[in-house]
């Protein structure tokens, strides 16, 4: 039975861990992130791989730093034939990725060499692609620059976010890993040089991306509000307060009023961007309160608005 230490942290993974199961790899360890303080009660949560594993019976190590921690020592001294990673988030030491008797895989969530890095499913909708994708590929040393086995594309429909990409790309990713690893195995799989003139990097999401500027257009506000759904939203700032927004849409009307001026508030609530664009919001949170339809905040905030103000700050 081929034997896999298995690295992997949000709900992405868990179809790929349970996937591997299924198919009768031997999972000899999980590897994921510490359990964290979530939400505004601060509740101690288990991240998803954990829970997975755990209902499936299998060990896990929560080292908070991997490569200077006990547990390294430990999985080094596993020998596994493969090391498999789905989105983990933390960089794995050289001689652990070369502890294992086959090979080190990673399931990255774009068409490599686009988007190395820690967000590349919120870059592809940043960025307005039309569509991303799957890489089954061999780690090095380097952020996601080893040789790639296989690709996938998906289509990137309007309606989606980080969080449906996530799931779809999830099984994507379960699927071609699956039908990809036997060959991995046997030393029969294609192996692609990733082409250097091409890599585009894709840093983790900055505090500073959150927030919704007014410099940008309806279109670009649009991408990032999708981008950033379901983690961390991205906000505009109304009256110094943070007004969360969770669903938008791009308005076809032009408007000759400056950016951040209120162009509706009705039956809708629309904001002038750059370029005379104009943005509906759909689905908002105001500080301190749960995610509502904009007509519950239209009923509620929404109407102390007038028509032209200004409403958004710099």
């Amino acid at each position: 039975m081929t034997s896999v230490i298995f690295m992997g942290t949000p709900d992405f993974s868990v179809p790929i861990l349970e996937g591997l199961v299924e198919k009768g790899y031997e999972v000899k360890a999980v590897v994921t992130q510490p359990d964290k303080k979530v939400g505004r009660k601060q509740l101690v949560t288990k991240t998803p791989a954990k829970i997975a594993a755990e209902k499936l019976g299998l060990r896990v190590f929560q080292p908070v730093k991997l490569r200077k921690s006990p547990e390294i020592e430990e999985l080094i001294a596993m020998h596994a034939d493969l090391i498999i990673t789905a989105a983990y988030g933390q960089f794995l030491p050289s001689r652990f990725l070369e502890s294992v008797k086959i090979a080190a895989v990673n399931v990255h969530g774009s068409l490599l060499p686009k988007y190395r890095g820690g967000a590349p499913i919120q870059y592809a909708l940043l960025n307005g692609d039309a569509e991303t994708g799957i890489t089954i590929m061999k780690m090095v040393k380097k952020m996601d620059a080893g040789v790639m086995y296989a690709q996938q594309a998906l289509k990137i429909e309007p309606s989606d976010t980080a969080g449906s990409l996530f799931s779809k790309l999830a099984l994507i990713g379960r699927d071609l890993l699956l039908e990809t690893l036997p060959r991995i195995i046997a030393g029969t799989a294609k192996q692609v040089t990733q082409d250097e003139s091409k890599v585009i990097f894709s840093p983790n999401i900055s505090k500073a991306q959150e927030q919704i500027k007014l410099e940008i257009t309806a279109t670009q506000a649009n991408n990032l509000v999708r981008a950033l759904n379901p983690d961390p939203g991205a906000y505009l700032l109304v009256g110094g307060q943070r007004l969360k927004i969770w669903q938008a849409e791009v308005s076809p009307e032009k408007t000759s009023l400056e950016a951040g001026k209120l162009i509706a508030n009705d039956t809708r609530f629309a904001i002038s961007f750059a370029d005379g664009t104009v943005l509906n919001l759909l689905e908002v949170q105001p500080a301190g309160k749960k995610r509502m339809k904009i007509k519950n905040f239209l009923n509620g905030q929404g109407s102390k608005y007038r028509l032209g103000e200004k409403i958004v700050d710099e």
